[in-house]
């Protein structure tokens, strides 16, 4: 089963936001980007917080909030085969030549913006039994 490890937030501020983060729920910086990015964790989860001034993904103009979301996965050319048999269209490939950093993007309904990859200070899969959940 997939895993959401990574959510990218674009902000008009952040360092700001970053902060407050830190400070209200104690996250951790993990790293700051030449690019103006941050990102910071909880040991579990990265969150990206992008600058407006740096591109989306799909091309439209950036604007304040949650851009997109990540998943990592235990085989990410299995999961890319399925995510684009279920309907999604693929975007684009980042890799900044590491582990830290690898993300594929897709295009899914209604416009939403999903990645299969890896960020810094997100867990791996682990192999506990999955949570009974509840319909």
């Amino acid at each position: 089963m997939a895993k959401i490890r990574h959510i990218a937030y674009r902000s008009k501020d952040p360092e700001g936001l970053m902060q407050f983060f830190i400070d209200g729920f104690e996250m951790e910086l993990v790293q700051r980007r030449g690019n103006g990015a941050v990102d910071i964790t909880d040991g579990t989860l990265n969150i990206t917080i992008l600058p407006m001034n740096r591109p989306t993904a799909d091309g439209e103009p950036p604007r304040p909030g949650i851009e997109h979301m990540g998943f990592t996965v235990e085989d990410d050319d299995v999961a890319r085969q399925k995510v684009l048999a279920a309907g999604a269209r693929e975007l684009s490939t980042i890799n900044f030549g590491s582990d830290v950093h690898f993300e594929i993007k897709f295009e899914g309904p209604e416009g939403i913006v999903v990645d299969i990859g890896h960020w810094a200070g997100a867990a791996p899969i682990d192999e506990e039994a999955p949570v009974a959940t509840h319909a």
